[in-house]
């Protein structure tokens, strides 16, 4: 698979400009180091980042600016469904928020992976900035989005609110 061509997206920190490509390995210490200082993420180990970026870079993005890495999304094809993109985690560095760069990422990464018509993500039902991502992603592409419980509480354990599968698609290309 060709690597996601290189993109301008909005400016960060001084007026810096970011580009969103494909990661490569080693970028794996990065987004971990992201997702920890997330407080929000349900942080992987070290070893699970650096293996998604080895296995999966094809169907994830990170975004860099002179600063170094601000940003990054991991994606899979779902095995029985490998026409739907499944995004597991999208990380923004807190300096970097609130200039579209998620929704910058979202869009490259979709637009990079051939032969996907339909995305999914699983959101809590709190997570307001996500919700607004996803449904902004949806409205961009003018797809339905469907959502039902794909894991309860009960499952995923004390103090973890379900987690919610958004199917967004048919997606035109």
């Amino acid at each position: 698979m060709a690597a996601p061509a290189q993109s301008s997206a909005a400016p960060v920190r001084n007026g810096g400009q970011v580009s969103i490509g494909r990661p490569d390995g080693a970028d794996g210490v990065a987004c971990w180091e992201l997702a920890t200082a997330s407080r929000v993420l349900d942080v992987n180990s070290r070893y699970a980042y650096l293996l998604w970026f080895r296995d999966f870079a094809a169907t994830s993005v990170v975004a860099r600016s002179d600063e170094g890495l601000v940003g990054f999304v991991t994606g899979y094809r779902r095995p029985d469904e490998p026409g739907t993109l499944v995004v597991w985690q999208v990380a923004v560095d807190e300096a970097a928020r609130g200039r579209g760069l998620a929704a910058a990422m979202l869009d490259d990464l979709f637009d990079a992976v051939p032969d996907v018509d339909r995305m999914e993500t699983t959101i809590t039902p709190d997570n307001a900035g996500s919700i607004a991502l996803f449904t902004g992603f949806a409205q961009r592409r003018d797809a339905e989005v469907r959502r039902s419980e794909l894991f309860g509480a009960d499952l995923l354990g004390a103090g973890h609110e379900p987690e919610i599968l958004f199917r967004i698609g048919p997606i035109d290309r």
